[in-house]
């Protein structure tokens, strides 16, 4: 027996009409990389968005064709976000952090037609211009200097539009965008989106039980817009109306809390690096800030440290811890707390937050052990995070799934290594590569990193497999303390002993300026062991590195 309801189809361009129609008032703030702010509405957006879509069809964009992006977080990025998929164009964000050999082979890959980028950004586009074929390049002319031979305007590209666009006829199931993933273990795989997968996405993000975004939300997206979909936000605040604040490229905490205060922000998304950042200048000066009330605060990327969510509800601002990738849309799960988990005592709920959390609707996940078979769900049997569902990629571009990402029933294997408990909420204990393995044992750097950081004079660690001759690989730690702070390897061994198995605790401590990062800002540990991979046990503890 069929339905009765209509065959209406999940497309971008229901958002941006939506959001035209019903919250044309509502601001959109951007700081830009001259550090003016720029203001407008979403009633301007929805036109500029609309001639955007006009205009490129004029161009020649056809259906399917991909429009690559080069651009900070800003109200034109966010016309980008709209209006190439509104014309049928696939929205193909480029990792300005990227090395130009990636950006070449990104771009030749996906077989990118035109180029949408910030003037400030031209620099990297010189990097690899001469090796990939871009039929047509529109700057986004911040400063207003004379544009060098083959570059046309993106203000003049719009202006030609006459406002007399109709949407062409989108299946939901075609593309709207692409993201490639960073490529720290290979060449990066392109994940793209279809107008359905966005959509339902979108929808998870507003939910109650994951993000709770709403119109009465200010919502700032640290989170870079060229890095799996900002997480969505984008997307998600044009579906309910809230206001949106880009930081432009100033992500750094004085940055951010400015920004937090000035526009009264409810809600931002971001990497634990750049919340350590802003915590640290709330602990040196809470006073200073006068922030909105019932501030929430998404972490993902990387683990945040239950220290981290503990200190920010000291300022009365929420943590809300997610998981996901560039092949999951990228929110799979997030650390909501059940009603009756409410009720914990306090030690208890923080465990909980400090975990991934659970699944978001229709996303199936399990945890599956060496043997193939799922482990129990008693918070300490570790195995792999699979998932299926309808924002879940089923392959790569222009790649044959294979065993190693693909199981043979379907499932995506993500690579990350995760206990699961009796209520479902997932707590990553590392990546596959990033395990540490120690006399037959395995050692979760993940763990040891948030511990780390819960002493009070560490602000950022870092914990990588040594090899060892009689163990096989040992712990090593990499610090970098917090301004002014002090404190030796023993202070730290102090400070673990009792939260792990003494054979859980790194051999060596090294305290270091800074560590470094990959393009979406998560620890580079590729770099940490080509430095430290080699060091030998007994070697000296508290180096101080450069």
């Amino acid at each position: 027996m069929e339905s009765t309801m209509m065959d209406y189809p999940l497309t971008v361009p229901h958002i941006l009409e939506r959001a035209g129609r019903y919250f044309p008032k509502v601001e959109i703030v951007s700081r830009l990389p001259d550090k003016s702010m720029h203001r407008t509405t979403y009633r301007e957006f929805y036109r500029r968005s609309r001639a955007l879509a006009e205009t490129l069809r004029k161009a020649g964009l056809n259906q399917g064709d991909r429009v690559a992006t080069l651009m900070w977080n800003h109200y034109v990025h966010l016309e980008a976000y709209f209006g190439i998929p509104a014309a049928g164009g696939v929205l193909h964000t480029l990792n300005l952090r990227l090395h130009p050999n990636d950006l070449e082979y990104i771009v030749n890959n996906a077989e990118d037609r035109f180029l949408i980028i910030d003037d400030v950004l031209l620099p990297v586009l010189e990097g690899f211009r001469s090796r990939v074929n871009f039929e047509r390049i529109f700057v986004v002319n911040h400063s207003g200097a004379p544009l060098a031979a083959g570059l046309e305007s993106y203000a003049d590209l719009i202006a030609g539009a006459t406002g007399e666009f109709a949407y062409p006829k989108i299946d939901e199931r075609e593309a709207a965008g692409m993201c490639y993933t960073s490529g720290t273990t290979g060449r990066p795989r392109g994940v793209v989106y279809s107008h359905r997968s966005t959509v339902l996405h979108s929808y998870n993000c507003v939910l109650a039980s994951t993000m709770r975004v709403s119109a009465s939300d200010v919502i700032l997206p640290v989170v870079p817009m060229f890095h799996a979909n900002a997480w969505g936000v984008p997307y998600a605040a044009a579906i309910m109306g809230a206001g949106l604040v880009f930081p432009g490229p100033y992500l750094d905490g004085e940055s951010v809390l400015e920004l937090f205060e000035r526009e009264q922000v409810t809600f931002s998304a971001g990497v634990p690096t750049v919340w350590l950042a802003v915590l640290q200048l709330l602990e040196q000066e809470a006073s200073r800030w006068r922030l909105a009330p019932g501030l929430r605060l998404a972490v993902g990327g990387s683990a945040a440290p239950e220290s981290l969510i503990r200190a920010f509800d000291r300022f009365g601002i929420t943590v809300l811890h997610a998981w996901g990738m560039t092949e999951t849309s990228p929110v799979a799960t997030i650390a909501s707390l059940k009603p009756h988990l409410e009720r914990l005592p306090e030690d208890q709920r923080y465990a909980y937050r400090a975990k991934q959390g659970y699944a978001a609707p229709f996303v199936d996940l399990r945890v599956v052990g060496d043997d193939g078979k799922e482990v129990a769900p008693d918070g300490k049997s570790m195995g792999e995070i699979q998932v299926r569902g309808p924002y879940i990629t089923a392959g790569y571009f222009k790649m044959e799934p294979t065993a190693e990402k693909f199981t043979a029933d379907g499932w995506l294997r993500t690579g990350d290594v995760a206990t699961i408990d009796e209520e479902g909420y997932i707590k990553i204990t590392d990546r596959t590569k990033d395990l540490i393995k120690s006399g037959g044992e395995w050692i979760s750097s993940v763990d040891l990193e948030n511990a780390i950081m819960g002493h009070p004079a560490v602000a950022e660690a870092a914990v990588i497999a040594i090899p060892d001759p009689k163990w096989d690989e040992r712990p090593l730690a990499v610090i970098v303390l917090k301004p002014g702070a002090q404190a030796t390897p023993q202070d730290i061994e102090t400070h673990l002993a009792g939260k792990f198995a003494k054979w859980w605790l790194p051999d060596q401590y090294v305290f270091t300026d800074s560590i470094p990062r990959t393009s979406t800002g998560k620890f580079l540990k590729t770099a940490l062991r080509d430095q430290y991979g080699k060091r030998g046990p007994g070697a000296a503890a508290a180096t101080k590195v450069a």
